[in-house]
């Protein structure tokens, strides 16, 4: 080979150790089409979920965990621009979170262009000159996780290369590795479920010697890598470190979660997951009533509390499961919330039935309208009677009077009009497939 392998060795709070993992690196590329329609003009890491930026739960992960520097991989327009005019410096994660102990400094890759998440890396740590071991995570991963104990195990095994692993019954969609003992023999991207090797799946978190990537991607296999584009971990890098005969290991996950929300379908699983979690600091919210967590603590948010809660005790509005409403919503006499999350500046208006669901910031749902299963982006307008049932409206988005959506997706911006009946269809014009 031509690559020689060096040979360096439910609550928010988290364990440090004193050997600690300073240094997060997380990728923030690539066009989320899985996620589609809600990430059409707006950056995954920016998709909201309980209310907040999918990415803020990252950030805010690593930083109960004592990282001190947090690397962000931005690349295109959208993730540029929106991650960084939302997070900035990363200062105020602390303010807002009294509970993290420590600063966490945000920096952003320069623009450079780059064919994968591997590469990202890599050019982070040139550029910012990083000679420790660090931690890479994903930007659309939700998760709870002692890195202190991943670190400690990573260097008692001298790895070169830990890779966070998790045990699940559906395979579908993630890389598959093989252990022998505790080190990975076999790594099969995205196979077919029948054919996966193990239900260990790749988590996307991993820890890594500042050597390695140099190495491999100095190599003239690695040169080959980057010449045709083939720089996603995944795919191409865990493989090639692999077979080159680096010592890359499994840490399986035994405690805490992990959500990849690469679709919508996920997205869902993990916002129910966590709304059942139940944890006020999680939820960044106040239970108000038995899981029903209303969020603000302005003097106008308390006033909309309280007059949510008195009716909700005369049985004008009711709630089942766990409900998460955002600050200053507003909904009407007669509408029935179960396990859904409610962003901010929403109206839900009287005699309206949501289940199962997420509607985001500043979208109004009109009386007597049906929103089942489905995610609701920013800004939508969901007119009087309508049926929203196992679909995903993007941003801006209108959906008109007494129509019926069935396993739809409606592209932001697009208007469905009244009285449509559509099933398994996709609303989209030309102005979005030429983009």
């Amino acid at each position: 080979m031509d690559i020689k392998p060096g040979k360096q060795p439910s609550t928010w709070v988290a364990v440090i150790s004193d050997h600690r993992l300073r240094v997060a690196l997380i990728p923030v590329g690539g066009e989320a089409v899985r996620l589609r329609p809600l990430t059409v003009g707006t950056s995954k890491a920016l998709v909201r979920i309980l209310n907040r930026p999918i990415l803020e739960f990252v950030v805010l992960e690593l930083a109960v965990n004592g990282f001190e520097e947090v690397y962000l991989g931005v690349r295109g327009y959208h993730n540029y621009r929106s991650v960084y005019d939302y997070f900035k410096e990363g200062y105020w994660i602390r303010v807002k979170y009294p509970f993290v102990d420590r600063d966490t400094r945000l920096r952003y890759m320069p623009r450079y262009e780059t064919s994968g998440n591997a590469e990202a890396v890599k050019v982070m740590v040139e550029y910012y000159g990083i000679r420790e071991p660090f931690a890479v995570v994903q930007c659309d991963n939700l998760f709870k996780l002692d890195m202190g104990r991943v670190f400690e195990f990573h260097r008692s095994r001298g790895a070169d290369m830990t890779i966070v692993l998790k045990e699940v019954e559906d395979v579908t969609g993630f890389g598959v590795a093989v252990l022998e003992g505790e080190r990975i023999s076999r790594f099969v991207e995205k196979p077919r479920p029948e054919e996966a090797p193990s239900r260990l799946v790749n988590t996307g978190i991993y820890v890594l010697e500042p050597h390695v990537l140099e190495e491999l991607f100095s190599s003239p296999t690695g040169q080959e890598l980057l010449r045709t584009g083939r720089t996603d971990f995944g795919q191409h890098v865990i493989p090639k470190l692999i077979e080159s005969g680096y010592r890359v290991y499994g840490y399986v996950m035994e405690d805490g979660y992990w959500f990849d929300v690469g679709t919508p379908e996920r997205y869902l699983e993990a916002m129910r997951f966590l709304l059942n979690l139940r944890d006020p600091q999680l939820l960044e919210a106040a239970e108000k009533l038995p899981g029903v967590f209303l969020q603000g603590k302005s003097a106008k948010s308390v006033s909309l509390h309280m007059e949510i809660v008195e009716r909700a005790r005369k049985g004008l509005v009711k709630f089942s499961g766990t409900v998460l409403v955002g600050r200053h919503t507003i909904v009407g006499n007669g509408t029935y919330i179960e396990d859904s999350s409610i962003d901010n500046y929403c109206v839900i208006g009287s005699r309206s039935y949501v289940s199962d669901s997420a509607i985001m910031d500043r979208s109004y749902v009109e009386e007597g309208a049906r929103v089942v299963n489905s995610i609701i982006g920013r800004h939508v307008y969901i007119e009087r009677g309508a049926r929203v049932i196992n679909s995903y409206v993007g941003d801006d988005a209108y959906v008109g009077a007494y129509s019926k959506l069935v396993n739809v997706k409606v592209w932001p911006h697009e208007r469905v009009p009244a009285y449509a009946h559509l099933e398994n269809y996709e609303v989209v014009t030309h102005r979005h497939l030429e983009v």
